[in-house]
């Protein structure tokens, strides 16, 4: 499996106009891609990475062990460590499918799809991943599995990460 992940301020989709998914932050909108091996264990696994997947700024938070970590000296706001979890936060997930993610342009004009899985397989494990999140007790809102959808977010930051699977 893999995912794009955007740590937002807000993000929307819709399909012919209408809303199906809306949250507002900070949260994470998250695009996934399935690929012919992915398996529900795997779905389970992305889950669990994306509601513990520190990305947002946390304070000077002191624990047990010590002072909380704070950036390198002289080390400005960019540069200071992601400390929190959408798990630390409840902050919310807009997850959407995404068949695209696995797209190859590396030969002629026109991307192939090959190693996207149909969406006879694809649909179920990106439903297990939301489902998951949810056990986990998160807010998840979605796209609609195979529609033309628009996505609309603001990036905060920007942040943006790769995972796979």
């Amino acid at each position: 499996m893999r995912a794009v992940v955007q740590r937002v301020a807000e993000a929307t989709v819709t399909v012919d106009g209408e809303t199906v998914g809306s949250i507002e932050g900070p949260g994470l909108c998250v695009l996934v891609g399935v690929t012919h091996d992915d398996t529900p264990a795997k779905a389970a696994q992305l889950a669990r990475k994306l509601w513990t997947l520190r990305l947002f700024d946390g304070g000077a938070v002191p624990s047990a062990e010590g002072p909380a970590d704070t950036a390198a000296p002289g080390a400005g706001p960019a540069d200071k460590p992601a400390e929190q979890s959408c798990s630390d936060l409840g902050a919310p997930l807009l997850v959407i499918s995404q068949f695209t993610l696995y797209g190859d342009a590396r030969k002629g004009r026109r991307p192939t799809w090959n190693a996207a899985a149909p969406g006879p397989l694809a649909e179920p494990l990106v439903d297990a991943v939301v489902a998951e999140l949810r056990a986990l007790g998160a807010t998840v809102e979605t796209g609609r599995f195979g529609a033309d959808m628009k996505v609309a977010l603001v990036n905060d930051g920007p942040f943006t990460v790769q995972l796979e699977i």
